[in-house]
């Protein structure tokens, strides 16, 4: 089992360290260009779209699809997760306060990337024999390639996006859950998991409808009450708030000028884990939320491109921002460093040194909310592959073996699974993001406002 587990590490960190890293802002970059910079052009009409009157009771999603406003809610329900709060802390512990700079680096460039997913997926759903709106990479790797090899993408894309969101990656999430409550609390993880997979259970049989309702909600409300926390501690530290932000810039290109143990980090450390752990995050390019985006009811498919792009920019210019503040203002970082410690109980510990005690428990309660937010939308996501690879009937067996993981998940920490579910999540951008370079005139077709035709697929 050791022998496995280092050899999926080994392939994991190939993967994502020397493959990914420059496909994905590569990729990124490549749209920037071809949409003719589309994440400044539109983002002004973006946000007044999707804050403009939204409302927490949008039309009822059903075979027609959701709401604008619910489809954003469950992409950011899977974006905003861990990484928001343990991602960000593991980029600062082993990338220094420069991995930031980098992450909103990548996320400006991934919100173009994120725009041609939505769009690609607006314009190649399906309805199924239920007469159910349904769409997703799958659907536009068919329809950029025809024959053997698109039917090969399509399942290897299928079965990557299950084992690593709907089984494995939920695993992670559930014992993310527990952990950060047994230390809060003292709580069982027993108790917790069994509360996690009950919920859960709840939420996946009332189907897409549940889970859109269910998202639309809960979002905006976890958002809103990390972000407040977050601005109380930077209120309460604000006279270290200049020295914070000025670290990221000056980390980004000289950390050695920042001194402490920050000087032993690299510029090309800052950069790396800041750009993996910013995309792992945000999940732009890695073909998860365009799950979400093909269901929204919107007139032109280049409208969700849009507002697609808002989630990027609340995931990691908002909410993982937060965070990285948070942590630096605390002025915890340094021996964060040293002692080797990470993840979530740097966040913890910076939290705690503005709220005393009561900080390792706001964590615990936002980790809930951030978790189990993405176990829903992985849920949707995974299930949505499984329909378009085995059929309807298999979706509630599926529910089942997810609630399983949900509630095993919760009980221990396997670290074949999490590095399998890491390795997973980078194999599922391969197939996704050949097919969107693969259609990148449609989507700067779309970029300019002209619409698509068949004939351009």
């Amino acid at each position: 089992m050791d022998k496995l587990n280092n050899l999926v590490v080994a392939v994991d960190n190939f993967v994502w360290s020397s493959l990914l890293l420059y496909l994905l802002v590569g990729t990124g970059i490549f749209f920037t260009v071809r949409t003719g910079f589309i994440q400044i052009r539109r983002f002004k009409p973006a946000w007044k779209r999707v804050f403009g009157g939204f409302s927490l009771n949008g039309a009822k999603a059903g075979k027609d699809g959701m709401s604008s406003f619910q489809a954003l809610a469950t992409a950011i329900a899977a974006q905003v997760g861990t990484g928001n709060i343990a991602g960000c802390a593991t980029a600062l512990v082993s990338g220094g306060p420069g991995a930031i700079f980098w992450m909103w680096l990548a996320a400006f460039f991934g919100m173009a990337t994120i725009y041609g997913e939505a769009v690609l997926a607006q314009r190649t759903r399906v309805r199924d024999k239920n007469g159910q709106i349904t769409g997703g990479p799958v659907y536009y790797i068919h329809a950029a390639f025809h024959g053997a090899f698109g039917k090969f993408l399509g399942v290897f894309f299928s079965i990557a996006i299950i084992l690593a969101l709907g089984c494995m990656g939920n695993m992670v999430q559930s014992n993310s859950i527990s952990d950060a409550f047994y230390t809060a609390f003292g709580t069982p993880k027993l108790i917790v998991g069994i509360f996690c997979a009950a919920v859960a259970a709840f939420i996946f049989v009332g189907g897409i409808g549940r889970i859109a309702s269910f998202t639309e909600k809960v979002v905006p409300f976890m958002a809103l009450l990390y972000i407040v926390g977050g601005l109380i501690v930077l209120i309460i530290n604000y006279r270290h708030l200049p020295a914070a932000v000025a670290s990221i810039f000056i980390g980004a290109f000289d950390p050695k000028a920042l001194g402490g143990a920050v000087a032993g980090i690299s510029v090309r450390e800052a950069m790396r884990y800041g750009v993996a752990r910013g995309l792992f995050s945000n999940e732009a390019g890695m073909g998860s939320t365009p799950h979400a985006h093909a269901l929204a009811i919107v007139d032109k498919p280049q409208d969700q491109g849009e507002t697609a792009m808002i989630g990027v920019f609340i995931d990691t210019f908002i909410v993982l921002t937060m965070t990285a503040l948070v942590i630096l203002s605390s002025g915890l970082l340094d021996g964060m460093i040293e002692s080797g410690v990470s993840g979530t109980p740097v966040a913890q510990a910076a939290f705690s040194g503005a709220f005393g005690g009561f900080g390792s428990i706001f964590v615990a309660i936002c980790l809930l909310f951030f978790a189990f937010s993405t176990i829903i939308g992985w849920y949707f996501f995974a299930q949505a592959n499984v329909r378009s690879l085995l059929g309807n009937g298999a979706v509630k067996p599926f529910s089942l073996i997810v609630v399983v993981c949900i509630l095993v998940g919760s009980l221990l920490k396997v670290d074949l699974v999490w590095n399998l579910s890491d390795l997973f999540n980078g194999l599922m951008v391969i197939p996704n993001l050949i097919a969107v370079l693969a259609l990148n005139g449609v989507v700067a077709r779309a970029s300019r406002g002209h619409d698509i035709m068949k004939e351009d697929l």
